[in-house]
This record gives C-alpha cells, sequence and structure tokens, in this order.
C-alpha cells in the first residue's frame, strides 16, 4: 500500500483519528462483506471503513457500561484487546488530541498499567519490560505500513 499510495497518506491512513481509508469494493476478497465471520452480522453494522474516530464512538459506550463499573467493582481489571481500540480508550483516558494521537504507538502484547486514584482519575501509566525493548517494539509499530 505504500508503494501505491505513499508512506505519509498510510501514516494518515493507519494514525489519525478521523481520515479512514478508502473502502474495498464489496467484492474483493478481503471485503469484510466477504468475511465468513460475519455471515450472519446485518451488513449495516459491518463497516467498509473506519478510523480511530469510528472505533472510539463503539469503545466508549463498553468503556462506560462495563469495564469502568468493574474498575469500580475491582480493584483490578485486565482489558485485552485490539490495538486501535485500546488507543481509543486511551486517548480518552489520557485526554490525548485528534492531532497528537497520530504517534501513539502500542507495542503489540506489552502491558500497560494504568493506576487510578480512589475517584478512579488516572494518576499514572506505564509499560510493564525493559524500556529499551518497549522502544524498539513501539518503533516497529511506527514503521509498520511503511515502504520496505
Amino acid at each position: 500500500t505504500a508503494e501505491k499510495y505513499g508512506d505519509e497518506q498510510v501514516l494518515i491512513w493507519r494514525r489519525s483519528y478521523d481520515v479512514p481509508p478508502a473502502p474495498l469494493d464489496p467484492s474483493d476478497s478481503r471485503s469484510a462483506s466477504q468475511d465468513p465471520r460475519y455471515a450472519g452480522v446485518p451488513k449495516s453494522f459491518v463497516p467498509e471503513t473506519e478510523a480511530l474516530k469510528d472505533t472510539v464512538e463503539r469503545i466508549l459506550p463498553y468503556w462506560q457500561e462495563v469495564i469502568y463499573p468493574s474498575m469500580v467493582k475491582h480493584d483490578e481489571i485486565i482489558v485485552a484487546a485490539h490495538g486501535n481500540s485500546l488507543r481509543g480508550i486511551i486517548k480518552h483516558l489520557k485526554n490525548i488530541s485528534d492531532e497528537d494521537i497520530v504517534s501513539l504507538n502500542l507495542p503489540t502484547a506489552v502491558p500497560y498499567v494504568f493506576e487510578f486514584d480512589n475517584d478512579l482519575n488516572l494518576v499514572n501509566d506505564y509499560f510493564l519490560g525493559d524500556p529499551e525493548e518497549i522502544k524498539k517494539l513501539m518503533d516497529a509499530v511506527a514503521n509498520q505500513g511503511k515502504k520496505k
């Protein structure tokens, strides 16, 4: 894709807040409409394309209705999700601007700890692991989608 559209455009599609990539043709075998996992899902529920903004609109109700109440009830919870869903939650928790979210590169499969006070205000966040290794993993995520 970067070969065809350029690194900058791919970065915009992958990391910007509100710029989705162009949708695939519905007859394309890579299209979600062709994915058998969605066979029983109404077409209107399966987006042809989406930006992080769309993910945030889907994940925030789940945050408010499921995750947040679990945090109130329990001292510790674990959230495991796709990177973009996590980026949406982190954007919300840390009040990251639409412009700055592009630079958030979450390393895959590295635990990210969030600490809250008694009123559930975020007070600290950090990755578990060797900082140098985490930096390498974050750089690798930042370079995904670039020309080889």
